[in-house]
């Protein structure tokens, strides 16, 4: 039997897209408490099936897809813009396809605007119609409203008309500018994006015994499987350390290890790989708000990730990507690297910023782990000391020097050198996520 959270989740799912909800009203409807539909509608808000927009309240809105990055809502725009909705109000939940800026002719300001489009445009009331009419919503610039005809038509067609006071090209440099923000997080790997989903994932109940686990371990090759209890809720774990020297008619829930650790889908990718290297573990669980399990992801899950990262187009440059392209191998002195110091790297004084200086460090620590170790590591501590001011198209020499190195755990001294001076040094600790 569902749970009153799974409920709530449940009925928000069946409502049509552009539905008002509200605490109160859920509440009222299923018969639950206040603090109980909260929960549910937050729950909600994080698996995109709702969104709270300033002055409308929260509403239904479809699941935007991962890959439909590029595509805004409506309502994101009004608070990207500081906007005012003028009509149209039950269409904010709908994307826009692009947008076109309409500093031209009116014939040709038409040909550009399509169906599920914005056009942003000032106070040209023929504009507004006609866009309006095509299928398209509008942005006013300048602070300027509205038609009363112009506003009914918008709530006709469900198509938003929007006002701001920011300039035409202001705006679209601010949207231009979430777009590239929603690319940047596209690049953010979370748990749900690789796990293995509940329907291909081999799970054991407080119910089975020893002998079920060596079957579950022989098909899947797992040593470690989450207990789900008669309703699907994790409550267990259960590792190959568990059943050693055990009856193989003994059951589950008397050997399993309790209160494990568990991840959800919106867990990023760099959390969930911190947690198996720190608790030398191979595969977590995946729930959701209610605890029931929903998949697992194990170390090999995000070992291919993390490699898919590295072979994916960036989108814009990072310093990460500045670093790791200005620095080389030094082909006649083994385990040094050298960096050139380009513009991007400096600060207003025109010498090496602070923060470019100890991604040189760390970048250099990551491609001798690579070469020396076969392995990738996770920055635990850095302590840097910059003693000397770096200009401008300067050559670095950096060495990094491998103290001492465990089964999870690395230390690592690091020399950096302009010329024969040295500039700065650095001791790193370092976690081990692949050997």
């Amino acid at each position: 039997m569902a749970t009153k959270h799974e409920q709530i989740l449940q009925h928000i799912l069946s409502l049509q897209v552009g539905s008002k909800i509200s605490v109160r009203q859920i509440a009222k409807d299923l018969n639950v408490s206040d603090g109980t539909a909260y929960r549910a509608i937050k729950e909600a808000e994080n698996q995109g099936i709702v969104s709270t927009i300033e002055r409308v309240g929260t509403i239904r809105i479809e699941q935007k897809k991962k890959e439909n990055f590029e595509e805004l809502t409506f309502a994101e725009v009004v608070n990207i813009i500081d906007g005012q909705v003028l009509g149209g109000r039950d269409g904010l939940h709908k994307t826009l396809s692009k947008f076109v800026i309409g500093a031209m002719e009116l014939n040709a300001m038409m040909r550009y605007t399509q169906a599920d489009s914005l056009l942003i445009v000032g106070n040209r009331l023929k504009a507004h119609k006609l866009a309006l009419e095509a299928g398209a919503a509008v942005l006013i610039t300048g602070g300027f409203d509205a038609d009363d005809a112009v506003k009914q038509l918008a709530n006709e067609k469900q198509l938003p008309i929007i006002s701001t006071s920011y300039d035409t090209f202001t705006v679209a440099a601010m949207i231009n500018r979430a777009i590239y923000d929603q690319l940047i997080k596209k690049e953010i790997v979370f748990v749900g994006d690789i796990s293995t989903p509940f329907e291909s994932s081999y799970y054991l109940t407080t119910k089975q015994q020893v002998k079920d686990w060596y079957i579950n371990n022989e098909v899947s090759s797992h040593t470690r499987f989450p207990v789900v209890d008669d309703r699907m809720k994790v409550v267990g774990v259960v590792s190959s350390r568990d059943i050693v020297g055990k009856d193989q008619n003994t059951f589950i829930d008397r050997i399993m290890s309790r209160k494990p650790l568990v991840v959800q889908k919106k867990t990023s990718l760099a959390s969930v790989a911190h947690m198996m290297v720190w608790e030398g573990i191979e595969l977590v669980p995946v729930v959701d708000g209610s605890h029931v399990l929903k998949g697992v992801i194990s170390r090999q899950d995000v070992l291919k990730a993390m490699q898919q990262i590295q072979r994916q187009p960036q989108v814009g440059e990072t310093i990460e990507d500045i670093v790791s392209n200005n620095m080389s191998q030094n082909a006649q002195e083994e385990g040094w690297f050298e960096a050139h110091v380009i513009p991007q790297m400096t600060n207003h004084l025109g010498t090496l910023s602070h923060g470019v200086f100890t991604a040189l460090i760390t970048e250099a620590c990551e491609k001798m782990m690579k070469l020396e170790r076969k392995a990738e590591i996770s920055i635990e501590n850095i302590t840097v000391y910059f003693s000397k001011p770096v200009p401008i198209d300067s050559i670095l020499h950096i060495k990094p020097t491998l103290l001492d190195v465990g089964r999870l755990y690395a230390k690592i001294d690091v020399e950096v050198l302009h010329g024969q001076k040295t500039v700065g040094k650095a001791l790193i600790m370092a976690q081990l996520i692949n050997r």
